[in-house]
C-alpha cells in the first residue's frame, strides 16, 4: 500500500507541468491556433520563475515573472501567426529554438553557475502544504494513509493545476467566450460574420495559453526543483501536446491522459536499476525513453481518429 501511494504521489506530482502545458495547448489549439512552442514557454517560464525568486526571495515574484514571460512569448507566437499570417509550426519552432538557447546565455552571464539558477530555499519556493485533518487522519488504515500521504502535501500549484481543469471544461462548454472560441477553431469567417473579431479571439486564446505555460514553468523551477537547471523541461512540452491530441482536445480526457504518462514517468524513475523478472536488469536509457515510446504507440493506432479544429493551422483571412 505504501510503494502504491508512493507510486501515485509521485504520479501527481510529475503529471502537474504536462496538464498545465496540455489545457494550455487546448486554448490555442480550439481557437486555431496550433502551439508546438509549449516546450519554449515552459522552458522560458522556469528560467524567469527561477531567476526572478533567487533575486527577490519571493516564490510569487518568480511565478508572475515566469507567467509575464510565457505570455510575452505567446503574443509573439501570436503577432507571427495571426497578425501576419505566418506559418504556426515554424513560429512555435522557433520559439523552442529561442528559449533553449537564451535560457543558458543569460543563466550563464548572471548567475556564472553553467546556466543554472542559484538554489532556492524558504520563501523563494513554494512549499508544500498541509491540508487540515492531514496529521490526525495519518494512522487510519488507507483512508488516512491516501488523504495525508496523496492528496495532502502538496504545493499550492498542483491543486491549482486540477482545479485547472473543471475551470477550463466550463469555461469552453458554459460560457459565451467558449462557445466564441470553439467556434473560431470550426468556422472563423461564421464567427466574423457575427461581427465578433476573430484577431482579438484568437489572441485571448494565446494569452491563456502564455499564463498556464507561465504556471507550468514555475512549477517545475520554484515548487517541484529548488531553481533552474540547463532543459529542464525535458520535452514535456511536446508529450502534453501528444496528450492533447490523445485526448481529443477535452479538458478531463486530457487530464487522464496526463496522469498515465505521468505515470510512466514516475515509474521509470522508481525502477531505474531493479533487475525486472525474466529479463534482467533493463538499461535505464531503456526506462527514461517508457513515456515517449508510449506517446508514439498511443499517436500510432490507439486513440481512434483525432479530429482536430477544422481552422486549426490556417491563418484568416478577412473577406472584403
Amino acid at each position: 500500500m505504501d510503494l502504491l501511494v508512493q507510486l501515485l504521489d509521485a504520479t501527481i506530482r510529475v503529471s502537474v507541468p504536462l496538464l498545465l502545458a496540455c489545457l494550455a495547448g487546448l486554448y490555442s489549439e480550439r481557437a486555431g491556433i496550433f502551439d508546438i512552442g509549449l516546450e519554449g514557454k515552459m522552458l522560458a517560464g522556469a528560467f524567469a520563475g527561477a531567476s526572478a525568486a533567487a533575486v527577490s526571495g519571493s516564490a510569487w515574484v518568480g511565478l508572475l515573472a515566469a507567467v509575464a514571460i510565457a505570455v510575452l512569448l505567446a503574443l509573439v507566437h501570436g503577432f507571427a501567426s495571426i497578425t501576419h499570417r505566418g506559418n504556426q509550426i515554424v513560429s512555435g519552432v522557433a520559439i523552442n529554438f529561442i528559449a533553449a538557447g537564451s535560457t543558458i546565455i543569460l543563466g550563464q552571464a548572471w548567475f556564472r553557475q553553467g546556466g543554472r539558477t542559484p538554489a532556492l530555499s524558504g520563501d523563494a519556493r513554494f512549499s508544500a502544504i498541509e491540508l487540515p485533518g492531514a496529521e490526525a487522519l495519518r494512522d487510519v488504515p488507507v483512508i488516512g494513509t491516501i488523504y495525508s500521504d496523496l492528496i495532502s502535501g502538496h504545493s499550492l500549484l498542483v491543486y491549482v493545476a486540477f482545479l485547472m481543469v473543471p475551470f477550463t471544461w466550463w469555461v469552453l462548454f458554459r460560457t459565451r467566450f467558449g462557445l466564441r472560441l470553439r467556434a473560431v477553431g470550426e468556422n472563423p469567417a461564421a464567427v466574423d460574420t457575427a461581427g465578433i473579431s476573430v484577431t482579438w479571439l484568437r489572441y485571448r486564446a494565446v494569452i491563456c495559453t502564455g499564463i498556464l505555460t507561465g504556471l507550468a514553468g514555475a512549477y517545475l523551477s520554484v515548487a517541484q526543483n529548488a531553481g533552474f537547471v540547463k532543459d529542464m523541461t525535458a520535452g514535456k512540452g511536446y508529450i502534453a501536446l501528444a496528450a492533447l491530441i490523445f485526448a481529443k482536445w477535452k479538458p478531463v480526457p486530457a487530464m487522464f491522459a496526463c496522469l498515465l504518462f505521468g505515470f510512466l514517468d514516475a515509474a521509470s524513475i522508481r525502477f531505474q536499476g531493479m533487475p525486472w523478472p525474466v529479463i534482467g536488469k533493463v538499461p535505464v536509457q531503456l526506462i527514461n525513453a517508457l513515456p515517449f515510446i508510449l506517446t508514439i504507440i498511443l499517436l500510432a493506432g490507439f486513440i481512434g481518429k483525432a479530429i482536430p479544429p477544422r481552422a486549426g493551422g490556417v491563418p484568416y483571412v478577412k473577406e472584403r
